[in-house]
């Protein structure tokens, strides 16, 4: 799933030099919230507490601000060949309301950005890239568009993005809106107004749960999240941070880009085969990527349940047992707040890639027992 763009929750470190500020920073300091730097963004890490808040989310609701995501508008009639041409998916199947997860791959068919395409009208999309990629992205589309009848315009820095999540998510937000929740499918959007700001509503998230997220005009951005703590108040809603948003897409299964996701790795390396669309025609990466289709991938993303006493983090090694040399290294990594166990993500060879098999994983000077699993960790609706 779509990428944050920060690090395992203990591991985000505070960046260095001047950071932009989202239109919610003062509200954050207010709430006290610990802020830290991340893709050249001053965000909440947590207010009170990264556990407490990913349990508001997966028992009640969670509001994050999301602001320092991309917002790259394409319109006009080639629009949707030009994504076509520029993506790994097929944008111009799209039904207008309805949105997907996508990628922008490199010749090579490495992973430059994931991203989600909306089709809010018939000639007009919304790409969604990640924070620190969002120029990059914005400037590559410019660059993948030239020859196709499309405009593009990117609207980050006029845009706000607020999400609330969590069951309870629908309730509140009912509560505020003039969309009709009920009937706006998952990975659908559609244009209306949230606590009396005209507002693009998305049934779309990054945690797992029911959610939705709330492009909003950036100077709206206040009215829109005081209303919804206002509102969400009485159902348990507290404002997260991005360590909560990291462990619950942790749980999810859901990959991060920088971490499970970059120009080193193919989509079908990161197990995310059913994306690229060649029956659709030419398109950037395309003979690369048929041609690691037709090899087969040189590693593979799995999950791993640590057997042993451990948290696996971000860049240890991962060993067949027996074997001095790493033949594979985790991702992710953290002990899950929702299953009470230490899990991960790991790049490990094809061979060791079914669910079942024994690896260790290298925990400073021991080697800790791991089992490969199915992903996701968690499924909404499932036993916690």
């Amino acid at each position: 799933m779509r990428a944050e763009g920060h690090g395992p929750a203990d591991e985000v470190a505070a960046e260095v030099g001047p950071l932009l500020r989202t239109a919610l920073h003062g509200r954050h300091v207010a709430l006290g919230a610990k802020l830290v730097g991340f893709g050249g963004w001053e965000m909440p890490l947590q207010y009170a507490g990264i556990i407490e808040e990913h349990h508001a989310v997966r028992q009640r609701a969670g509001l994050f601000d999301l602001s320092h995501m991309g917002e790259v508008w394409v319109s006009g009639p080639g629009a949707d060949a030009g994504l076509a041409y520029a993506l790994v998916t097929d944008p111009a199947r799209l039904a207008v309301g309805r949105a997907h997860y996508s990628m922008l791959c490199t010749p090579d068919g490495g992973i430059i950005d994931d991203l989600i395409v909306y089709r809010v009208a018939e000639e007009r999309f919304l790409v969604v890239p990640n924070a620190s990629n969002a120029p990059l992205v914005a400037d590559e589309l410019r660059v993948r568009l030239d020859g196709f009848d499309a405009a593009l315009d990117d609207a980050s820095s006029r845009t706000s993005l607020v999400a609330i999540q969590g069951p309870e998510a629908r309730a509140i937000l009912g509560a505020l809106t003039d969309v009709d929740l009920a009937s706006l499918r998952y990975y659908a959007i559609a244009e209306g107004h949230a606590a009396s700001v005209p507002a693009f509503v998305a049934r779309t998230g990054y945690t797992g749960e029911d959610g939705f997220e709330l492009f909003v005009e950036r100077d709206e951005a206040g009215t829109a999240w005081d209303a919804l703590l206002a509102a969400g108040a009485a159902r348990g809603l507290v404002p997260a941070g991005l360590g909560a948003r990291d462990t619950l897409r942790l749980e999810a299964g859901m990959a991060l880009y920088g971490n499970e996701l970059d120009r080193d790795t193919t989509p079908m390396e990161a197990a995310l085969d059913r994306l690229v669309k060649f029956e659709k025609g030419g398109f950037v990466g395309r003979e690369a990527l048929e041609r690691a289709a037709e090899a087969g991938p040189r590693k593979r993303l799995v999950g791993l349940a640590m057997r042993g006493r451990g948290i696996a983090r971000h860049g240890y090694p991962v060993h067949r047992p027996a074997e001095p040399a790493a033949c594979g290294v985790v991702t992710s990594g953290t002990l899950s707040p929702t299953l009470g166990e230490a899990i991960a993500m790991a790049y490990v060879p094809m061979t060791e890639s079914e669910p079942g098999t024994m690896l260790e994983v290298g925990i400073r000077a021991t080697r800790v027992a791991a089992e490969v699993v199915a992903l996701p960790f968690y499924k909404r609706g499932a036993p916690a």
